[in-house]
């Protein structure tokens, strides 16, 4: 009854978010996570390393805004050695990546092996990984994913548009950090709550007057959502990557 008629998909509060750290406008930390990921699935597909097997992550630490260490866990086939994995991914992956690695602390499968992998070894519910898909664990969540639902469900769309709000502000030099936040009622179309506010938690909810919609419908229509680009956000975050609006 509400979404027909253009209203959200479900009630709920969504954030997104943008800095001046990289050029993708996100965390260095989540850039190189989503970085050290795909090339060690670039390692395994172009078979470079062919001891790599399909199942792994990646995680990074930074103190004081430097990395002080990183931590890969790579599915791997039951002959190689881990002295074996380790010299190769310092050399193929790490090093290309990171630049010198020296001083980082490294860890690599900390439990000794990592043979069995995908669904036999781990399972669990699809499309979980709500704060890898956003802005890993650096800012707030409202608790819905994204995969798997389509635009009418502001879970995801409105989600997209906070980051596109957020995005535009600081690409406009108007903040160094922006976090924006809209909350919606199921089947309204008018959102509850739109805010937004800067590095120093200052409101800048006035830069989003008369520039964003947050209609759903309006969403849909301003990003293209019904096109569906949505394949390409499946692995390696949906924000900061070339192809999508």
């Amino acid at each position: 009854m509400g979404v027909d008629t253009g209203g959200a998909g479900d009630q709920g509060i969504m954030y997104g978010f943008a800095c001046n750290e990289t050029p993708e406008f996100l965390p260095k930390g989540l850039v190189l996570v989503h970085k050290l990921a795909k090339e060690l699935e670039n390692l395994r597909t172009n078979k470079t390393l062919t001891w790599l097997r399909p199942d792994g992550k990646t995680q990074v630490t930074f103190t004081d805004n430097e990395l002080t260490s990183v931590l890969v866990s790579t599915q791997h086939s039951a002959e190689v050695t881990q002295e074996q994995i380790r010299k190769d991914l310092t050399d193929f992956l790490f090093i290309p990546i990171l630049g010198d690695v020296s001083k980082l602390k490294i860890l690599i499968n900390p439990t000794g092996a990592f043979v069995q992998g995908g669904f036999e070894a781990d399972t669990g519910l699809t499309g979980r990984k709500i704060m890898v898909d956003t802005y890993g664990g650096l800012i707030q969540h409202g608790g819905g994913c994204f995969s798997g639902k389509d635009c009418t469900k502001v879970d995801r769309s409105a989600a997209y548009m906070c980051r596109f709000a957020a995005k535009n502000i600081v690409v406009q030099g108007l903040a160094k950090e922006c976090l924006v936040f809209v909350a919606y009622a199921i089947g309204q179309a008018e959102p509850v709550m739109v805010h937004a506010i800067n590095e120093n938690r200052e409101d800048i909810s006035h830069l989003l007057e008369n520039k964003f919609d947050f209609k759903p419908q309006v969403i849909i229509e301003r990003l293209g959502l019904r096109r569906p680009v949505f394949s390409a956000t499946a692995t390696y975050g949906h924000f900061g990557k070339a192809g999508l609006p």
